[in-house]
């Protein structure tokens, strides 16, 4: 005889045991026409809610646990992805983290744009300038350390509103020191490089967002053009001359050209091998910014090389 029964006899009528912890003590049995219950009764630790007169499940759901349960784990959907750890499946995620990075980088844009203007354009502002050396020094050592902060201290660059007054005060440091280098220039040098500057970002923004090489796996090889540019700097301080300037402004502008399709393509993310989380977006926008600075920076000196008598 099977261990399995078909039970159709209301629960209090002595013909039938009672399954344990479903029914209510006097609450009848309901008829269920294809639910097979075991002998012993349902298991207790298959999920199902006890009480409240429910019926019981059929026999091929009897050992599927109930949503909640520890032995049910929650469901997947379109939204959710285990293996991404900065929720860059969610092309909304994505879509908000890029424009706060690029309205943030307008931002530091339009200040240091203002400073360089008001340094090329307004005469006493330019003397004053060049006649107080020392304010450069103090515009190196805030740099310096709200860059520090900013590139170390994850704390700092995360916590608003601590991230954007840092950034904000390393924004008017760093766009002093470029008006400062601008005024060593002539006006007609200065336009022709923000003009070319304007234009080579912007073309290479748009190939980093629609080329399919992988930029982001040219971390190491950067850093090492980055410590090759830097010798190289040093050594034309000790043997200074024009050719030696020129070649090390085009190497310049072109290491921190490939620097900011690397940190286009690290914020943008996707299928890219390496990207960055969208909390960081400070630390994002410092990147590009500072891409754009020395681009700039680096085609003004190859400008003003090139017109050096």
């Amino acid at each position: 005889m099977s261990t399995w029964q078909q039970t159709q006899t209301p629960y209090g009528s002595g013909t039938a045991p009672p399954p344990p912890g479903f029914y209510p003590q006097g609450a009848p049995y309901p008829k269920v026409d294809d639910a097979y219950v075991p002998s012993g009764g349902y298991p207790s630790a298959g999920g199902y809610p006890s009480g409240g007169g429910y019926p019981p499940p059929s026999y091929g759901q009897q050992n599927i646990p109930y949503y909640g349960s520890p032995n049910m784990p929650p469901p997947q959907n379109d939204s959710y992805n285990a293996s991404d750890n900065f929720g860059f499946s969610d092309k909304t995620i994505r879509r908000k983290f890029i424009s706060k990075v690029y309205s943030i980088i307008m931002c530091q844009l339009l200040i240091t744009l203002l400073c360089v203007a008001v340094s090329t354009f307004h005469i006493p502002t330019k003397n004053y300038i060049a006649s107080n050396p020392g304010l450069s020094l103090v515009a190196i050592i805030i740099t310096f350390g709200t860059l520090i902060a900013l590139a170390c201290c994850e704390d700092l660059r995360r916590k608003a509103p601590t991230n954007f007054i840092l950034l904000f005060v390393f924004t008017l440091a760093e766009s002093f020191l470029v008006a400062v280098t601008t005024t060593k220039y002539y006006t007609n040098e200065v336009l022709l490089a923000l003009g070319l500057t304007t234009l080579i970002c912007f073309a290479l923004t748009l190939f980093a967002l629609q080329t399919k090489i992988d930029f982001t796996v040219m971390g190491g090889f950067l850093l090492i053009a980055t410590l090759v540019l830097l010798v190289g700097s040093i050594v034309a301080i000790f043997f200074p001359g024009k050719l030696i300037k020129l070649l090390i402004s085009c190497a310049g502008a072109l290491i921190f050209s490939l620097y900011l399709l690397y940190d286009t393509q690290l914020m943008v993310g996707g299928d890219h091998k390496y990207s960055i989380s969208p909390e960081e977006y400070i630390f994002a926008a410092l990147n590009i910014y500072m891409d754009v600075i020395n681009i700039f920076m680096y085609i003004l000196a190859i400008i003003g090389s090139s017109n050096d008598d």
